[in-house]
């Protein structure tokens, strides 16, 4: 017979002691004497559990001011649905928070007793909130890629969501068996013109529910940075007036998609309808701010997610 690895057992270790901590409210001392061991392993025991992501932590409690925020949000820009979650100033991170919220709403959604389509887009906020779901079991539920899943290099597109959902969710799952960007109009025409892809694009089109992030742009900005866009392709969108994408759709700052070469060459699924889908979007940070705002504004989106600094900001202006 096989032993566990050393590691191994101390992450079951870990995860039985997390479990009597945060889900049993047991103390330390009784998970001490549970478990056999001193007080002061239970405690490195727990720790152990949180850094190496084993605990997930919701916050059930909301809190009065970020309500406030969230209700004023929705009410200026007539949206939805809007979430406001506190904002921490020492952390520079782009989804600590908004992560954990959109996994909650994506699981509200995917426990709903009647059937849905449930389509997704892709990023670094997305893939944080989906990497937070446990395991559901919805097999009545069907979840679609916006987005392709091939890198410009040919390779897996590293922040397509799809997959990792597969390995959560027990639904069935359609990816977009496409590159984000194509080299032409003519290219992705024939392209949607598949019957793969046909079917996957109308399937989105009859979502439910939708989750997307919002990029930022610049020569720092996703596009750039993944290998999507060259630098000066980029320049020239941002002198167009380009502030932000959602999917690889590039906008103006009032959330009107651009007339352009680029937009021509975007092989995603168009964003649903508006009017028949809620078009949730997962974003906070100082460098999207004018992204945000321009989404919310010409109404790309028409719910979200975000924290208080952000919320601050869109009520400002």
């Amino acid at each position: 017979m096989v032993r566990k690895s050393e590691t191994s057992g101390r992450l079951d270790d870990a995860a039985r002691a997390g479990w009597l901590y945060y889900v049993a409210g047991r103390t330390q001392d009784e998970i001490a004497s549970s478990m056999g061991i001193s007080r002061q392993s239970a405690q490195r025991l727990v720790s152990l559990a949180v850094a190496e992501r084993l605990i997930k932590v919701r916050l059930d409690h909301p809190i009065a001011a970020c309500l406030e925020l969230a209700n004023a949000v929705r009410k200026k820009f007539n949206l939805k649905h809007v979430e406001v979650v506190p904002s921490d100033p020492g952390s520079s991170s782009t989804t600590v928070g908004i992560a954990e919220a959109a996994a909650a709403e994506i699981e509200r959604w995917l426990k709903r007793p009647d059937p849905i389509v449930l389509a997704v887009g892709t990023g670094r906020t997305l893939k944080a909130a989906v990497d937070q779901l446990p395991a559901i079991e919805c097999p009545s539920h069907r979840i679609v890629s916006l987005t392709g899943n091939i890198a410009p290099d040919g390779s897996a597109a590293y922040y397509n969501v799809i997959f990792s959902m597969a390995d959560a969710v027990k639904a069935r799952h359609f990816p977009m068996p496409l590159p984000v960007l194509v080299t032409s109009a003519d290219e992705r025409e024939t392209l949607h013109g598949q019957q793969l892809v046909r079917s996957t694009l109308e399937i989105s089109a009859q979502a439910d529910v939708t989750f997307v992030g919002i990029g930022e742009l610049g020569i720092d900005g996703p596009l750039c940075i993944d290998g999507f866009l060259e630098k000066d392709e980029m320049m020239e969108l941002m002198r167009n007036g380009a502030v932000g994408e959602i999917c690889g759709w590039v906008f103006d700052s009032e959330g009107k998609l651009l007339d352009n070469p680029i937009n021509e060459r975007v092989a995603s699924a168009s964003i649903p309808s508006r009017e028949s889908s809620t078009v949730i979007g997962i974003a906070k940070g100082k460098r999207k701010f004018k992204a945000i705002r321009a989404a919310v504004t010409g109404h790309q989106i028409n719910a979200l997610i975000t924290d208080e600094d952000t919320a601050e900001y869109l009520l400002k202006i």
